[in-house]
């Protein structure tokens, strides 16, 4: 039987404590790198690339589907997100806010300026500046695309140098000027962009320092980003890693697309239009119903495209009293006068609808010619028909109830010496003929009609078999 040396035993238990260690020390050593490669955010896998397709105005629809986009990317996992921007410009309020989400996103987002023939005009200079990465396609431009116009109210632009102009103007060119700071991009430009509506195309914003390069599709603007390295926040900077990226591109829902067409200026005037029609059948025929809530829809629709347009309510007014007028020519006929009157103010409140650029990220808004004039034929066209219908009811005999068997003719049932019975619209009525005798199947007209009672008189000529 053997026995075990000391030295054996010994050596055994200091071996299984030093593989106990080592292991340990591997373990740790491997959190540590993964912490490390966390903290390097390094991407796992295919590299992603999202592409948010935005063509139109900026506003609250736009701003959601921005926000929707950063949320989905993030989600997922995306090494970088791109906005596909071609817009004239849009709310100040929508600006601000997508300007936010740009400057607080967790994950690069770089704004490109495509297809060729596209623009960044005034808000979209605020989204474009305000990117990890800016970019524009070769035939692109960015700047005021549009005359700056900050009056406040009425149909004439207020002076640029009141007081209450000169307080917007100097906020908007300072909130562009910080996002040119934070992004490192030419601050000097970006305030001329807001103060002077300075536009430039593509390869001046390059030379310039406005943008960062010049692609001409995303495929190449993604293989140019390639091993760049992006600043989220101040201390916190991610090397893209985006060589055999899979791209995805978004575009607006039919949710999307319904509610950014509601805020297309010529849609919401002739939605404003049909809403004040149908309220006006409505209220002309009680009970209706069906005229009275398609008005109302439109009239709705018609204000939720409101508050993203710069609206002159002014012009509001005188389309709403223009349709006053129409309704008062059908109860109080005045030979057309109110006609002309309402006509005369639906041209004028139509073309002062939209009082332009309301501020120096709004480009100018108005109908369309080729809209107003169609619409606004149509619309007189239709008033004047049911005006002169009404007219026409007016004028014309009644046919039915008592006033309606004034004038009718009856035969006489026996004799009226003076009263009798006469059969007149299909009824046998009690008649009388004043100072007259009557015979029997002679021809009689109804003069006037007294409760039950019908006072006739004979006519000379009929005498049926």
């Amino acid at each position: 039987m053997g026995h075990r040396s000391s030295d054996g035993t010994v050596f055994s238990r200091a071996a299984r404590r030093f593989s106990r260690a080592g292991a340990g020390l591997l373990t740790l050593l491997a959190l540590i790198l993964g912490a490390a490669g966390l903290s390097a955010k390094e991407p796992s896998g295919t590299p992603r690339v999202d592409v948010a397709v935005i063509n139109g105005m900026i506003g609250p629809v736009s701003q959601e589907f921005i926000r929707r986009s950063l949320e989905r990317a993030e989600a997922r996992d995306a090494t970088l997100l791109v906005i596909q921007l071609d817009t004239p410009g849009g709310m100040l309020s929508s600006t601000r806010e997508i300007v936010k989400m740009l400057l607080g996103s967790r994950i690069p987002v770089a704004v490109y300026v495509a297809p060729s023939g596209s623009r960044a005009g005034s808000a979209g200079v605020f989204i474009t500046l305000a990117a990890h990465v800016a970019a524009m396609a070769p035939g692109t431009n960015i700047g005021a695309a549009h005359p700056v116009s900050i009056g406040l109210t009425g149909a004439a632009k207020e002076d640029s140098t009141s007081t209450m102009s000169q307080k917007i103007l100097n906020d908007t060119a300072a909130f562009i000027k910080t996002i040119a700071e934070q992004r490192d991009r030419n601050v000097a430009w970006a305030d001329s962009a807001v103060r002077y509506s300075v536009s430039i195309t593509e390869k001046e914003a390059l030379e310039r320092r406005v943008i960062d390069l010049v692609a001409p599709s995303v495929e190449a603007l993604v293989d140019s980003l390639d091993g760049r390295a992006v600043a989220l926040s101040p201390g916190d900077t991610v090397r893209l890693a985006l060589a055999g990226a899979q791209i995805e591109t978004y575009e607006y829902s039919w949710r999307f697309r319904l509610l950014d067409m509601l805020t297309d200026p010529n849609v919401a005037y002739i939605l404003f239009l049909l809403g004040l029609v149908g309220l006006y059948f409505e209220l002309s025929n009680p009970g209706l119903i069906l005229p009275g809530v398609v008005g109302g829809i439109c009239i709705i629709l018609a204000f939720y495209a409101f508050q993203t347009l710069p609206i002159n309510y002014a012009g509001v007014l005188l389309i709403v009293f223009a349709t006053i007028l129409f309704i008062v020519e059908i109860k109080v006929p005045s030979f057309g006068l109110l006609t002309l009157g309402g006509v005369l103010s639906l041209v004028l409140g139509s073309i002062m609808l939209f009082k332009g650029g309301g501020s120096p990220t709004m480009p100018e808004v108005s109908v369309s010619w080729s809209v107003l004039i169609p619409t606004v034929t149509a619309t007189v066209a239709f008033f004047v028909f049911v005006v002169g219908k009404t007219v026409q009811a007016h004028r014309r005999r009644a046919m039915t109830g008592r006033q309606g068997l004034i004038g009718s003719t009856g035969k006489v049932i026996g004799v009226l010496e003076p009263e009798g019975k006469v059969f007149v619209h299909g009824e046998i009525w009690r008649a009388v003929c004043p100072g007259r005798r009557v015979e029997d199947g002679q021809s009689v007209r109804v003069i006037s009609v007294s409760g039950l009672l019908l006072t006739v008189e004979p006519l000379e000529s009929a005498k049926t078999d």
